[in-house]
């Protein structure tokens, strides 16, 4: 089984070595202390959430303080192509739910859409509340899945931001039920087109690009939303032969590009 994982702060782990001693403070070490009590001897992960994996071994657990001895460090970079979840504002807490399990499922980042037709509105207070509860999701979700990166939470967009947003990616899939191309036909494609055949290493940062998924909400996607993103050069997918709500729409897209992009 794999050890649990607990998160510091970015740059808390820089400068360690294998013998160096780690001290994890804060709510962490109170949930790794208090909630999974972990006691002397016992494995333990502690990342940054930006890639950076201790990998130890528990000295003591005090009160508010894990003390961990490290016995390995790993840089774990992140895919050459990078999947962002665009998920529409949606009720019922079911936008939280997509990002949630797409964050287990490995997606790098989540944009938070305001549609023509969302129900939620994001407006004022509750927008910064909003936005710091997707920032929670998708933290406790990482943590679940042991991650060593948290995806990043991007700001809200309205339709003309999402059409920008959509304008700079190497590619953009609008998920809709009356597309007639298939996702993997759309992803294949994408990739037969590039000048590498999308054989990317992950160690080309140069070479980095970025794919939205784009979620409706339950409403789906006005016809008005699809024809302006298609002009800044989105395309339509068709997911499957079923319609699936907004929560399982991205973790079920995130899981089929996933495999044929080869992040898997």
């Amino acid at each position: 089984m794999s050890n649990p994982v607990f998160f510091a702060p970015a740059g808390a782990l820089d400068g360690l070595v294998p013998g160096s001693v780690f001290e994890l403070d804060g709510v962490e070490a109170r949930h790794a202390v208090t909630v999974k009590r972990l006691e002397a001897g016992e494995a333990v992960d502690i990342t940054d959430g930006a890639g950076v994996r201790l990998v130890g071994t528990v000295r003591q657990a005090a009160q508010g303080t894990l003390t961990v001895e490290v016995v390995e460090l790993r840089d774990e970079p992140r895919p050459a192509v990078r999947l962002v979840l665009v998920q529409a504002l949606a009720k019922g807490d079911r936008d939280e739910l997509a990002i949630e399990t797409a964050t287990e499922l490995g997606v790098d980042a989540v944009i938070p859409w305001q549609s023509e037709r969302s129900i939620v509105r994001w407006k004022g207070e509750r927008a910064a509340k909003a936005h710091a509860k997707w920032q929670s999701v998708v933290a406790a979700a990482a943590k679940q899945a042991r991650r060593s990166w948290i995806p990043e939470v991007r700001p809200a967009v309205d339709g003309s931001g999402l059409a920008k947003a959509v304008a700079g990616a190497d590619l953009a899939v609008i998920l809709h039920e009356d597309a007639k191309r298939p996702l993997r036909q759309a992803l294949t494609t994408w990739l037969d087109g590039l000048p590498d055949g999308g054989t990317l290493s992950v160690d080309d940062t140069a070479q980095v690009r970025e794919v939205l998924l784009i979620v409706g909400p339950e409403g789906g996607i006005s016809p008005r939303e699809v024809t302006r993103l298609a002009d800044e050069g989105a395309v339509t997918a068709l997911l499957g032969t079923h319609v699936l709500r907004s929560s399982t729409a991205g973790p079920a897209a995130v899981v089929l590009a996933s495999d044929i992009l080869g992040r898997w």
